[in-house]
């Protein structure tokens, strides 16, 4: 983690740090609240802030009122004004006569502002899910309504904060991760407290800088999924159409947290747009033991005990899933169908891991089978690719009901361990070249 610094605006400290050595400056504007410490324990969000820092220095913070800058009251929360004299504030202290802008939601009304008042410091702006202003009315007819925001506002003093909740609305591809749940729940209460969050909401639907945007002249890019159900595409569209020159690109995608899902294609379009070209970025590869498991005869299961009754017992089944992998120290990385995939930093410890669910599977009146493979896997973001992972998909298709198999790799690995082995012949397995020796945990 980087360190922390703080700059003075006024008699408020505001929370800063300082990543990378690149050639141009580039300041990440976070939405409604933030805390810079926390936001690198994601690996979603550490890994896209990281790639900005190949290319950038980096420079991010809290804003007044938010994770470690300073407090305030309520009833003097900081205007769009204010806010712009903290980033000046962290630009001098950091060193930074000009830069690139980068806001989210929230965060890019202020730097909307600032681009306009400021072009002498800035070098460009970017624009990642943002909105000009918060209250519907009829030329901007996809904000909320006032009722709406009142409702959230009330919803968060009494329920702040629900991980699920919020995780299935602004971050659907990750939303039955319970380690990003955990994490949303960690960063958001240790960016603001309910009564601030709430405050900061009010605040927030206030916001209208639509009159601001024909008054910027300085390069704009502007990323959007195109089913972000928080702030619609067509807010994008409706902005690029009054920033002379801004170029707007559209993104599959429901995501409103910009590090979920498939974020490769926006680094693309910012690395390009501050520096000139796209890097050409090998995807991060490590060796990584993979571990697939199935539910034999789900379907049949299911029939016979009914809809209710087998929702509960595959809750229960997954509850154990996760339960077992944690234990061995490894990390779900998603469903598949009525089965898991897993990774491990050593096969040993998948292994043991297998064996427990198989086992606690047949105490639940399951028969599961696994398959598990070493490979050099493609690490994307926080899902796993590449040959290692189609090898044990294809190895664990092969087991029979309460079996767990393993390719020659793992079985050469573990040698040694105590830990031991059936031989189960050639194999070959679909899609991948030539034979494979299998072998059964005994």
């Amino acid at each position: 983690m980087p360190p922390t610094k703080y700059a003075i605006s006024g008699d408020v400290h505001i929370a800063y740090q300082v990543v990378g050595e690149g050639p141009r400056d580039l300041i990440y504007v976070p939405g409604w609240v933030s805390n810079i410490e926390v936001m690198w324990e994601d690996p979603g969000l550490s890994r896209f802030l990281n790639r900005l820092t190949s290319f950038s220095r980096l420079i991010v913070f809290d804003k007044r009122g938010t994770g470690l800058s300073d407090p305030v009251e309520t009833d003097d929360l900081p205007t769009l004004e204010v806010r712009m004299d903290d980033l000046r504030a962290v630009m001098d202290a950091a060193g930074s006569p000009r830069a690139t802008l980068l806001g989210h939601s929230e965060g890019g009304n202020m730097c909307v502002l600032f681009a306009a008042t400021y072009p002498d410091r800035t070098d460009g702006l970017v624009l990642i899910g943002s909105y000009v202003k918060r209250l519907r009315s009829d030329d901007y007819p996809w904000a909320p309504t006032w009722e709406q925001r009142m409702a959230d506002t009330e919803d968060i003093k009494t329920n702040w904060v629900d991980p699920v909740k919020i995780a299935e609305y602004y971050a659907p591809s990750r939303a039955n991760d319970p380690a990003f749940r955990a994490w949303t729940e960690r960063y958001l209460r240790l960016s603001a407290s309910p009564k601030a969050a709430a405050a900061l909401n009010t605040m927030n639907t206030f916001i209208d800088v639509t009159t601001v945007l024909t008054a910027i002249r300085v390069p704009t890019l502007l990323l959007y999924r195109v089913s972000d159900p928080d702030v619609k595409v067509e807010e994008g569209r409706y902005i690029a159409s009054r920033i002379p020159g801004a170029k707007l690109v559209e993104l599959p995608g429901a995501d409103h947290f910009f590090w979920a899902g498939d974020f490769e294609p926006m680094l693309e379009e910012i690395e390009e747009f501050v520096t000139g070209h796209r890097g050409s970025v090998e995807p991060e590869r490590a060796l990584t033991t993979v571990l697939f498991t199935d539910i034999v005869g789900s379907t049949a299961l299911a029939a016979q005990m009914g809809d209710t009754a087998w929702r509960d017992l595959l809750g229960l089944h997954d509850v154990m899933v996760r339960e077992q992998t944690r234990k061995w120290r490894g990390r779900v990385i998603k469903t598949i169908g009525d089965g898991f995939l897993a990774s491990f930093d050593g096969p040993a410890r998948a292994i043991r891991a297998s064996l427990g669910i198989v086992s606690r599977a047949r105490d639940l009146g399951l028969s599961v089978r696994a398959g598990i493979h070493t490979g050099e896997a493609e690490i994307l973001g926080d899902d796993l690719g590449g040959i290692a992972v189609h090898i044990g998909a294809r190895v664990a298709a092969l087991a029979g009901g309460g079996e767990v198999l393993v390719s020659r790799t793992v079985a050469d690995l573990v040698a040694g361990s105590g830990i031991g082995f059936t031989d189960r012949g050639e194999h070959e397995l679909k899609g991948v070249p030539g034979t494979w020796k299998l072998f059964a945990v005994g």
